[in-house]
């Protein structure tokens, strides 16, 4: 795990949701330190390598309409604002988040700001403030051997616009550990 995900690791408490857990090394980390962990994943493939891990708790589900329990950490790592697609979806993301939280609880999400795709020589960025979206919004598309998905919004978003859509959810922004390359751990709280 890269610094951030073992820093996110330590603050983990309680009950854990683990969002968008892919082949689970969070949930299997946490799970064998104990605690009470939720692995929550859309992708049947990726919930059967979650049962042949071992993995305790497999929710088959999309976060944003989820709403069975509440939890005391909600972690999104691996670029976990991603999922959100769009400073829009970023918005709704949090509005789901947040009804999912225990009293006390906390969201551990990361991502990194792409401005330094926009940097110019001299330290300065160059970003078309025009354009029609955010430049942290991205189109991807997987591919594997001749299968290739269909295209899916991905957000990379920066601490000032995470602060105001936190904000505007009535959320509070933390704690912040930055990484070496406009990375960063965000810690939301009620």
């Amino acid at each position: 795990m890269p610094v951030l995900e073992k820093k996110a690791m330590t603050l983990c408490r309680g009950t854990i949701l683990d969002i968008g857990a892919c082949a689970g090394p969070h949930s299997l980390y946490l799970q064998q330190k104990g605690f009470e962990v939720f692995a929550l994943e859309t992708s049947a493939l990726c919930c059967e390598v979650l049962k042949d891990r071992n993995i305790l708790n497999i929710i088959q589900h999309d976060i944003f309409n989820y709403s069975k329990q509440t939890f005391d950490t909600i972690l999104l790592l691996m670029n976990g604002t991603g999922i959100a697609g769009t400073l829009n979806g970023l918005d709704i993301l949090l509005h789901q988040l947040k009804k999912l939280l225990n009293p006390g609880g906390q969201i551990l999400m990361d991502s990194s700001d792409l401005i330094y795709l926009f940097e110019q020589e001299d330290g300065s960025a160059l970003v078309d403030i025009s354009a029609d979206k955010y430049y942290g919004e991205l189109i991807f598309r997987t591919e594997y051997k001749n299968w290739i998905s269909a295209p899916f919004s991905w957000l990379y978003v920066d601490l000032s616009n995470l602060e105001n859509v936190i904000e505007k959810n009535g959320l509070k922004l933390n704690k912040v550990f930055k990484g070496q390359h406009y990375d960063y751990l965000a810690r939301i709280t009620l």
